[in-house]
């Protein structure tokens, strides 16, 4: 139905919307219409600690089966989040395989709903099937275990794309999260990782970087990167989580895709703060009580405290900021979605709460002039391309 949807209006899909007299399509068609791509969802760590079941929606949080077709989400890029702890345990690529190995068998027992993508052409052939894709990025490069074979390892079982690091600095990249810079940008093996990532066509994620790393992963790459779930520094200023606006800059100069995050802590000022006098006033208490919280007595004290300090939700429309400002820097054919679905907790915006409300995003870009082909770039167009794009900068080797 998207595709037929979307051959009948491409004849108008080239016309700005600002010369027409009405929108061509509103957001629930376009959202219907398009292949909508999300560069980021913690799904499999949901199944993996809950026991969700995304295909009925039993356990899930913010994704499953019926709300993906409800927001016409077509290619979430399942999260393979590992632990920065097992940097210091040991079993990193052991707790990865584990996660694959569980979305292998979403797949497997649900082949009605979804199937692992493995490539921009199964993206489209699957939408074309009426099917929700599911690729694969690793969130932490600390599976890698200091060994540039496990790349094709993982590379084999379908991961493309990594993110080079989490919270902590890790044996390949420091950590926007970390304030031990250890390596003062990407580690000598690093280096290394970026290059055999190219060689074998697995994108690299620059969301989690320090400002530095992000630099040298630029120098360094000769394929278009990704940043798959960050958002803008401009209205958070001072988190280095978020992008500063020469990063975003030189992110679209080297062909690369910033995918927004819709967590509001991403999103305004006001949200990034709010932890900050929590902590502090949890930090007080366990100074009084001589000694540290258990886990059960923070979840404790911080519900508490939300009550008598409610959460400052973003909305929509700081959404939408952000992906303005974006393409004011990077240019239309660089911005796209990268919502981090089940991985933000309670603080998603008012409007946007879970995986059915793409339509909103589609419908609030079109209110601010976003014409069809801009809206199709937005919504999963300029994630393929830049996939594309590693594809054929590929040279199918590790060394």
């Amino acid at each position: 139905m998207k595709r037929l949807l979307a051959a009948a209006l491409c004849v108008f899909a080239f016309a700005p919307a600002a010369a027409q007299d009405a929108p061509i399509m509103t957001g629930d068609e376009a959202a219907r219409a398009f292949i909508i791509v999300d560069g980021h969802i913690d799904a499999p760590s949901v199944i993996a600690n809950d026991g969700a079941d995304i295909a009925t929606g039993e356990n899930a949080n913010d994704f499953d089966y019926d709300r993906a077709r409800a927001g016409g989400l077509d290619a979430p890029f399942m999260s393979i989040y590992v632990s920065p702890d097992y940097e210091d345990t040991g079993g990193a690529k052991a707790r990865a395989d584990i996660l694959i190995g569980l979305m292998e068998g979403v797949a497997a027992r649900h082949p009605d709903k979804f199937e692992i993508a493995l490539s921009p052409r199964d993206v489209r052939r699957l939408h074309g099937e009426g099917k929700i894709a599911l690729p694969l990025g690793m969130e932490n490069g600390s599976p890698i275990e200091g060994d540039l074979n496990n790349l094709k390892h993982f590379y084999d079982r379908g991961i493309r794309y990594i993110t080079l690091a989490h919270s902590r600095s890790n044996h390949i990249s420091d950590s926007s999260y970390d304030e031990n810079e250890k390596w003062g940008g990407l580690s000598p093996f690093g280096f290394e990782v970026v290059r055999v990532m190219n060689n074998l066509g697995i994108m690299v994620d620059v969301s989690h970087l320090t400002d530095a790393a992000i630099e040298d992963v630029l120098a360094t790459t000769r394929a278009p990167v990704i940043a798959s779930h960050s958002s803008l520094r401009h209205f958070t200023p001072g988190w280095h989580r978020n992008l500063p606006d020469d990063l975003v800059r030189k992110i679209g100069e080297n062909g690369g895709v910033v995918m927004i995050s819709f967590g509001s802590a991403f999103l305004t000022e006001e949200a990034n703060a709010y932890s900050g006098p929590r902590n502090d006033a949890r930090d007080a208490e366990e100074k009084r009580m001589g000694r540290a919280m258990t886990r059960e007595e923070i979840a404790a004290f911080n519900d508490a405290w939300r009550k008598e300090h409610p959460y400052p939700y973003a909305a929509l429309d700081d959404v939408l900021d952000h992906i303005d400002r974006a393409v004011e820097i990077a240019g239309i054919d660089h911005v796209a979605l990268g919502s981090d679905y089940d991985g933000v907790g309670d603080s998603l915006p008012e409007g946007l709460k879970d995986a059915s409300t793409y339509p909103a995003l589609a419908q609030g870009l079109i209110d601010r002039g976003y014409d069809m082909t801009a809206l199709e770039k937005i919504l999963g167009g300029n994630a393929l391309r830049v996939w594309e794009e590693v594809e054929k900068a590929r040279r199918g080797r590790w060394r």
